[in-house]
C-alpha cells in the first residue's frame, strides 16, 4: 500500500523559471519561494525546447530544491512537443519531481491523457504510481466553462491555475497590461473568472492559484492584485521576479494576529466541547461566541499559518472552576 500523497502543499509563491536558462535555474534554488516551476512552454523559444528538457532534468537531479515543491510546465496538447516533454522529464527526473503543470487545459480529456502517460512512465521506470501530481492551467473561455470537469478528471490534480494573459486574449479583453483592469469597466473584470476557478477547486479539495503580474518592478501593483486573490481565498500566486516572492509569501500567509486567534479558537472549542469544559456546542471566547462553524473557519487560517511555518504567540487558558 503506497502512502497517500500530500496534494495540499504550500504554494503561496510559485516562481516561474525558464527551463533553458541555467543561470536562473541556479539562482531559483536559493530563493524563498514555496514552489518553483521549470518552464518548457512560453519561457522557452521553440528552437530551445529540445535542449531545455535535458537542462531541466539535470537541474532537478543535481540541484538543491529543499523545502520547495518542484514542478515542470510542459507544452500544451495542441503542440507537438507535449509527449516528448513529459517522457524526457519524467523518465529522467521523475523521482525528483512533484508535479507536471499542463497549460491551456480546455477539457477533462486533456488531463486524462496526461494521467495515462504519467502512469505508463511510472510503471515502466518502477516509480510509485500516482505520486506525480498535475497542475491544470485555465487560459481560455472553453477551459473555464469546463473547469469543474477538469478538476475532477484525475486524482493527480492538485491545483487549478488562472492564466490571465492568454485568457485576456481569448475573450478579446480590452487591455494590454496583464492582470490589470481593462479601461472603461468600473468593476473587477476578473471576479467571475477567479470565483469560478475557486469554486471548482474548493468543491474538489484542490488549491487555487492566481497567475502572473507582468509589471515585475511594480511591487505595489503586484501587492494590490495579489491581495484581491488572497481575499477571495486563493492559496497563492505566480512570481516572475525575485522581488515578488516576499510580497506573495506575506500576502498569502495569515497575519500573526489572525493566526494566533485561529489557534485560540481551536483550543477553546476543544476545551468547551470536552467533558471538562461542560460539553458545550457553543461558548464564549472573550466577547466572541464560537461554535462548530467557527472551528471550521479557524482550521483554514491555522492550516495556512502552520504551512507557512508560523509560531503562535498566545496560549489558551481554561477558565478556573
Amino acid at each position: 500500500m503506497t502512502s497517500p500523497v500530500n496534494r495540499l502543499r504550500p504554494r503561496r509563491s510559485c516562481l516561474a523559471v525558464p527551463g533553458s536558462n541555467p543561470r536562473f535555474l541556479e539562482k531559483a534554488q536559493g530563493l524563498p519561494a514555496d514552489q518553483v516551476f521549470l518552464d518548457l512552454e512560453d519561457a522557452c523559444a521553440p528552437l530551445a525546447k529540445p535542449e531545455a528538457r535535458h537542462t531541466v532534468v539535470k537541474f532537478l537531479n543535481e540541484g538543491d530544491w529543499t523545502g520547495k515543491t518542484r514542478v515542470v510546465r510542459v507544452n500544451d496538447w495542441t503542440t507537438h512537443w507535449t509527449y516528448r516533454d513529459v517522457v524526457t522529464v519524467v523518465e529522467g527526473a521523475g523521482q525528483n519531481l512533484d508535479c507536471i503543470m499542463l497549460p491551456k487545459v480546455q477539457d477533462a480529456q486533456q488531463i486524462v491523457a496526461l494521467d495515462l502517460l504519467l502512469t505508463q512512465i511510472e510503471k515502466t521506470m518502477g516509480f510509485e504510481v500516482g505520486k506525480i501530481g498535475i497542475e491544470a492551467q485555465i487560459e481560455n473561455a472553453q477551459g473555464l466553462n469546463n473547469v469543474n470537469a477538469i478538476a475532477q478528471a484525475s486524482p493527480r490534480v492538485e491545483t487549478i491555475i488562472f492564466g490571465p494573459a492568454d485568457f485576456m486574449a481569448s475573450i478579446n479583453m480590452k487591455s494590454l497590461v496583464v492582470g490589470e483592469q481593462p479601461p472603461g469597466y468600473p468593476a473587477d473584470a476578473y471576479h467571475y473568472i477567479l470565483m469560478k476557478i475557486l469554486m471548482a477547486a474548493r468543491a474538489n479539495d484542490l488549491q487555487a492559484i492566481d497567475g502572473p503580474y507582468l509589471q515585475i518592478r511594480n511591487i505595489d501593483g503586484y501587492r494590490e492584485v495579489a491581495r484581491r486573490a488572497a481575499a477571495l481565498g486563493f492559496d497563492g500566486k505566480w512570481v516572475l521576479h525575485p522581488g515578488q516572492v516576499e510580497a506573495s509569501n506575506e500576502i498569502f500567509s495569515p497575519s500573526q494576529e489572525d493566526y494566533d486567534h485561529a489557534e485560540l479558537i481551536l483550543d477553546a472549542y476543544d476545551y468547551y466541547t470536552s467533558e471538562a469544559g461542560g460539553k458545550k456546542g457553543s461558548a464564549m471566547l472573550g466577547d466572541e461566541m464560537i461554535d462548530e462553524a467557527s472551528r471550521k473557519m479557524a482550521l483554514v487560517i491555522s492550516g495556512k499559518g502552520r504551512a507557512a511555518g508560523m509560531t503562535r504567540t498566545s496560549k489558551f487558558e481554561a477558565p478556573e472552576a
